[in-house]
């Protein structure tokens, strides 16, 4: 039943696409530059940062290495890092867990190799892949930023 609604909604989100990029656009013009900001905006936006920074003294300097690679990193780059900390964020402890595992055991592979091991474990069923994760953990984790 519903695959006859499929060109239509297809269609229809084609048509649509404009218009929501168009009200993004709207939105991101709709806020003011970053000067033409209350003092109590700026405050607002800048507050979690300055709690941060005064609550964890022994971080700071990698709070500033963080900053200044940030900085320095092309913007697509920097999309690819934004969508995968909101992926990390949105894990569960136990596939942060298995993420973790599984980026060290890829880590040093060359492409092929890696490319190969993925195929491996997209193959594996659930409990396997559980398996796996007990029989080869990632190193202890370092303490959270």
């Amino acid at each position: 039943m519903y695959r006859h609604f499929a060109p239509l909604f297809l269609l229809a989100t084609l048509a649509l696409a404009p218009t929501t990029s168009l009200a993004q656009d709207a939105k991101a013009d709709a806020m003011p530059a970053w000067d033409q900001l209350t003092p109590a905006q700026r405050d607002l936006l800048i507050a979690p940062v300055r709690d941060r920074w005064n609550r964890e003294p022994e971080k700071r300097e990698r709070f500033m290495e963080y900053a200044k690679r940030w900085k320095a990193m092309p913007q697509p780059q920097r999309e690819r890092a934004r969508h995968g900390m909101q992926r990390w964020e949105g894990m569960t402890p136990e596939q942060r867990e298995q993420a973790r595992a599984l980026f060290h055991a890829v880590r040093g592979l060359d492409k092929d190799a890696r490319g190969e091991f993925m195929e491996k474990w997209r193959q594996m069923t659930p409990q396997q892949r559980t398996d796996w994760v007990k029989a080869h953990p990632a190193p202890e984790r370092r303490d959270p930023d």
